[in-house]
């Protein structure tokens, strides 16, 4: 005679690699869009804070102001699809830091060193979007 035997399903799920990293972007993405709402509110109000008759290689100050205030609330946008693991708010994320580094380049005659801090800051959370918020990574 045989006996049968039951087993209780194990759980053969693995930490998240990454997860950290994931959670630290999203972080980074609500950040550097809270600045961009910041920066682009006072560069529409012409604020002191910026370089007095900067020159520009498209448009003026106020343009860019809409322009980073439009991609700061987009990060906001991304950062929640982010934090509840959205594929397609990552690659929205991804995208949306790539126009905001792009846009600080336009702004370095603005405001420089603020500008190559946020450009430094773009980098790190697209590498760890691309890095580790992948599906395989992800799927626990």
């Amino acid at each position: 005679m045989t006996s049968a035997t039951t087993r209780a399903a194990s759980s053969t799920s693995r930490p998240v690699q990454g997860g950290g990293l994931i959670f630290f972007a999203s972080v980074m993405l609500v950040i550097i869009g809270c600045f961009n709402l910041i920066y682009g509110i006072a560069a529409i109000a012409h604020s002191h804070v910026f370089v007095a008759n900067a020159h520009y290689v498209f448009a003026n100050l106020r343009t860019w102001g809409w322009i980073t205030l439009i991609i700061g609330a987009l990060q906001l946008l991304a950062a929640a699809g982010v934090v509840m693991g959205n594929q397609l708010a990552r690659w929205f994320a991804v995208a949306v830091l790539g126009l905001n580094a792009i846009d600080q380049m336009f702004f370095i005659p603005a405001y420089p060193f603020w500008s190559l801090v946020i450009i430094a800051a773009d980098v790190v959370a697209l590498y760890a979007l691309c890095v580790y918020g992948s599906r395989a990574n992800l799927a626990a």
